[in-house]
């Protein structure tokens, strides 16, 4: 019985490394193509994982995208080529920098057109602080303030 016991054990404590072992393993002709595979897999998004590559998940929808990248990339595609596939048949939401189109302007003009609006209300803030600060001085303290700044001038 403890022979038993001690077995399931150690199945149980090498179970993590024997489903590491499912990993997938490509043959590539050439570093060029490996390297392009790797960049594909990295720039895909998993459509089931939240902000996981394909590479890096272990979801069968990303291990059916990797053997399409690694086919498409056998026949001899070019990655253009592949990208519109994979966004043709999962939708744009696999591309983590989406494409500069009509539908995606606002998305990628929103960032510079809130930077902008920020600095314009920064700008006029400060504006106003400057007019409103030195229109609240008295008379008397308007004299000291510019006779301060003839004193440091002449220093």
């Amino acid at each position: 019985m403890a022979l038993i016991t001690r077995l399931l054990l150690c199945v149980l404590l090498l179970w993590p490394v024997l489903a590491q072992a499912a990993v997938d393993v490509r043959e590539f002709d050439d570093p060029v193509t490996e390297q392009r595979y790797r960049d594909l897999t990295a720039t895909l998004r998993c459509p089931k994982c939240q902000n996981q590559a394909i590479g890096d998940s272990d979801s069968p929808i990303a291990g059916d995208m990797r053997e399409r990248v690694y086919r498409q990339l056998q026949a001899g595609r070019s990655d253009k080529e592949i990208l519109d596939f994979m966004v043709n048949r999962f939708g744009d939401y696999v591309l983590y920098n989406p494409r500069l189109e009509g539908r995606t302007l606002l998305l990628w003009g929103l960032p510079a057109g809130l930077a902008l609006l920020g600095a314009l209300v920064v700008v006029l803030m400060v504006r106003a602080r400057r007019r409103t600060s030195a229109r609240d001085l008295s008379a008397e303290e308007r004299a000291r303030l510019d006779a301060l700044i003839k004193r440091e001038r002449t220093e």
